[in-house]
């Protein structure tokens, strides 16, 4: 016992009750307390209080009695001026269960937030918090925080068993109360003070503690929703995504962020009402940085506290579905940052992420990667996937940076990373956890989808994984998005000699389920916004603009556009400032907006448009070969065989009597033309529509004569 004693003293103990709270004793019982900065200490008995002795000037308090006091016993402590009556933390046994730590030691508590973290809780009658953290390297780990004035000495934890996991029920802790884990090292005795991995909730920045987190109090009314969402066939429906970083989107005249209940009163209206399927939002998960836009994610269980409460939350993703809108999550399991106070050698050693920086280090942008090959690591990732899906009703995630997971050799030289056991150079363990990670969100909730970022030719990413693929839904193409924009930027004159950068990639478009995307990561970094890359003077601008849109929302796949795209955002993005809505004064920008919302309703309405997007049969060139004259005219159909057509003419160069060919007889009306003068155009086109004639074309029997306006797309559909 001396030697137990001295280590819980010197605060080295890895289980303090074995040494405080009552234990038998020769005559009887006997009650420890150890509180460094009391100056008293009673036992509160129903005959009246005990005075404890202090037995050790460095803080420990000693009560001897016949007879033991009822459980949960409650002390009366005189402390900085104060008393307060508490019940001894210490008289408490274990909460978890040993299920639970079995399952999180093999990496399938998916519902480890639960656990893990700060559970407020009711125990033997005693409301107060129960506190879980892994630390398998730690000697003795401790709850700091205001509570007990951060210091380490007052709360140390018990570790249970060889599991590294250790926990402690402190009661009369509350929502709201901010808390820390402080760590002791077993083999270098350094400490450490860190956040709580498992944390559901933070205060403010700068600041970095955790903060207890009551249970979800908000009433869902979305059953409907995600009932349909469950028997949606999504691979042959409308996918139309508005990517938003929700701190910039706008912000309040004083410089404030928009919250939750700001953004569920303008954001949820406006992009229903621009015809958009979903609404995704750059990482929310709770993130130091602002200039990081959440991909350095500290919170993984944790709504950054930026814009409001977890409920308020819940609240803008309830609107969202009552507005008929999907909510995407961009989700980050590929890497975290280095800071020091959070998962970076969580225990003083590396245990998230790997010891060897060729595998445990990103160069590119300063942070860690995950170990996947621990199981309590993929066993957190698929948790916090878990979390954002269960308790948000999220409809999907958005997985960032698949490629620099997949290669263990990305963006590294020789001698800068290290092969896999057979030599080659993919993360098998990280593939792992993807293929694991897809096939949970798919059982587990039914409609969800899962979208990798992934820009290289990996096989069968948006392949299932029992035909050996990876299991997402879909994949961002980022090969349409380079060609297309590479394109786009000629000047026009020189168009001619890049047309197989439009043609390409109907050579591998159904090789995944593609999503075609204009997003946040094209318009910063020098990149220039969308509109800033068209080349002309201003009406070429917007027209190339409106054109380019056109392209986007009639080839096959999924669309995205990050905020600003919708109405030709001037400058490029930043997070610093809000969107410039006052262009939306302007006539061509507001042009802009008309068309892309009109575009975006015709993709919903038209089957033709989005029913076949990840099938061959959907699609057919009708030319694709006058690169002299930079137009392109291909057809899109449904699953009955209706056609539209779309025709586009990338010069400023007018197109009269343009014949082409037609696949069936009868009246094609014009149903959209982004030369129309309600979006700023020059009003050039086929008025209400155009008669076939029988004059064979291109290997069809019928033809049709359209006047092609500069700069611009019309689509047709019979009428």
């Amino acid at each position: 016992m001396p030697d137990s004693l001295e280590r819980l003293l010197t605060a080295r103990h890895h289980d303090p009750f074995a040494v405080l709270g009552l234990h038998p004793a020769p005559d009887g019982f006997v009650l420890r307390v150890y509180r460094p900065e009391a100056t008293a200490i009673h036992l509160m008995l129903p005959e009246g209080a005990a005075a404890l002795t202090k037995a050790d000037a460095r803080g420990l308090f000693v009560w001897q009695g016949r007879t033991a006091p009822v459980r949960p016993y409650r002390l009366a402590i005189e402390e900085g001026g104060q008393t307060f009556e508490i019940a001894d933390p210490y008289s408490f046994g274990p909460t978890l269960s040993d299920q639970e730590i079995y399952l999180y030691n093999e990496g399938r508590l998916l519902e480890a937030w639960r656990t893990f973290g700060a559970q407020p809780m009711r125990v033997d009658g005693v409301d107060g918090v129960r506190f879980a953290v892994w630390a398998p390297n730690a000697e003795r780990i401790s709850v700091v925080g205001g509570f007990n004035n951060w210091d380490g000495r007052v709360h140390p934890m018990r570790v249970r068993g060889g599991s590294g996991v250790w926990e402690l029920f402190i009661p009369g802790l509350h929502e709201g109360d901010l808390y820390k884990f402080e760590l002791r090292n077993r083999d270098t005795g350094a400490i450490v003070v860190k956040m709580d991995p498992y944390a559901r909730g933070f205060e403010h920045r700068p600041g970095s503690a955790a903060v207890v987190i009551a249970p979800a109090r908000h009433v869902w009314d979305d059953k409907a929703w995600l009932k349909e969402r469950a028997a949606r066939d999504w691979l042959h429906a409308p996918m139309n995504i508005y990517e938003v970083h929700a701190a910039s989107w706008k912000k309040h005249p004083d410089g404030r962020f928009y919250t939750w209940p700001d953004l569920t009163a303008a954001l949820v209206p406006y992009a229903a009402d621009m015809g958009y399927t979903h609404i995704e939002l750059l990482p929310v998960t709770e993130h130091p940085l602002d200039e990081s836009w959440g991909y350095q994610t500290s919170g993984y269980f944790a709504p950054t506290s930026r814009l409001g409460s977890a409920d308020e939350f819940r609240a803008f993703v309830d609107a969202c579905h009552q507005a008929g809108l999907g909510v995407l999550l961009d989700w980050v399991p590929g890497h975290f940052p280095m800071d020091a106070w959070a998962l970076a050698r969580f225990d003083g050693t590396a245990l998230y992420e790997h010891e060897d920086p060729r595998l445990g280090v990103h160069q590119d942008w300063g942070t860690h990667i995950f170990n996947y090959g621990r199981a309590e690591v993929k066993g957190f990732l698929l948790a916090s996937a878990h979390y954002w899906l269960s308790e948000f009703h999220l409809d999907g995630l958005r997985v960032d940076a698949v490629a620099s997971m997949l290669y263990l050799d990305y963006s590294r030289k020789a001698g800068e990373w290290l092969p896999n056991q057979y030599g080659g150079r993919e993360n098998l363990e990280a593939i792992d956890f993807l293929r694991e990670m897809n096939a949970m969100v798919h059982a587990q909730f039914p409609g969800a989808l899962t979208m990798a970022e992934e820009s290289t030719s990996w096989p069968m990413v948006s392949r299932p994984t029992y035909v050996g693929g990876l299991g997402f839904s879909m994949k961002w193409n980022m090969g349409w998005m380079n060609d297309t924009l590479r394109y786009i930027q000629q000047n026009p004159i020189y168009r001619r000699y890049h047309h197989n950068n439009l043609t390409f990639g109907q050579l591998y478009a159904y090789s995944e389920n593609f999503v075609l995307p204009f997003s946040h990561d094209e318009v910063v970094h020098g990149k220039g916004s969308l509109l800033g890359k068209m080349p002309g003077d201003a009406w070429q601008k917007f027209a190339n603009l409106r054109l380019l849109l056109t392209y986007q929302l009639t080839c096959p796949g999924k669309k995205l556009n990050f905020m600003g795209n919708e109405f030709g955002q001037g400058r490029e993005w930043s997070e610093k400032w809000e969107l410039d809505w006052g262009l939306l004064q302007t006539g061509w920008h507001a042009g802009v907006k008309g068309a892309l919302r009109d575009l975006n309703h015709l993709y919903r309405d038209l089957p033709a448009l989005h029913e076949l997007d990840f099938e061959s049969d959907g699609f057919r060139w009708v030319d694709c070969h006058d690169a002299d004259q930079s137009v392109l005219v291909f057809l899109r159909r449904d699953r009955k065989g209706r056609a539209v057509i779309v025709a586009l003419n990338f010069t400023p160069v007018p197109r009269q009597g343009y014949r082409i060919g037609c696949p069936a007889p009868g009246f094609w009306r014009e149903v959209f033309n982004s030369d129309s003068v309600f979006y700023g155009g020059g009003n050039l086109g086929n008025g209400a529509g155009l008669m076939s004639e029988a004059q064979p074309w291109m290997g069809y029997e019928q033809s049709l004569v359209l006047t092609l306006p500069p700069l611009a797309g019309v689509v047709l559909a019979q009428d």
